[in-house]
């Protein structure tokens, strides 16, 4: 369970990661050696994994977004996931409950980029069945979350 002052440091960070320990002292009203500490204990167990730019994926040519959701074979869950996670288009993958054994949200170039994606994960031994959804319109796309 986070403390009062994690929350408070890590609510500046959610809104500008780049803010400086003093920044986020004199916002936080907690001392600078306290900031450092928190941050880095927090960096240490894992509840900070790292610090991101958030990126607009057609300002980088890709402008085609996709929800994918996949049928795979019984006991290869993990494994089939772990290679299509290793593909750089795309961006989450993960086990969900229901009729599906796991989706995943990729970022594509144009069709053909998506098509190539999509020959390619049918070709995996483990996959049984895919159904692929494009995005039309994207109305809130953010990993931040309340602390």
């Amino acid at each position: 369970m986070s403390s009062e002052s994690e929350r408070k440091i890590v609510s500046c960070l959610n809104k500008n990661a780049r803010k400086s320990y003093r920044e986020i002292a004199r916002e936080t009203g907690i001392s600078v050696p306290a900031v450092i500490q928190t941050i880095r204990k927090l960096e240490e167990a894992g509840a900070i994994r790292g610090y991101v730019p958030l990126l607009n994926p057609e300002y980088f040519g890709f402008g085609l977004m996709a929800v994918i959701v996949l049928r795979i074979s019984q006991g290869k869950l993990l494994e089939t996931q772990k290679k299509i996670a290793e593909d750089r288009r795309v961006m989450a993958v993960f086990d969900v409950t229901g009729d599906w054994d796991s989706v995943l949200i990729g970022c594509f170039s144009d069709r053909q980029d998506l098509n190539q994606f999509i020959k390619k994960v049918l070709s995996l031994k483990y996959i049984d069945r895919t159904v692929t959804q494009l995005v039309l319109n994207v109305v809130k796309n953010d990993p931040r979350f309340p602390v």
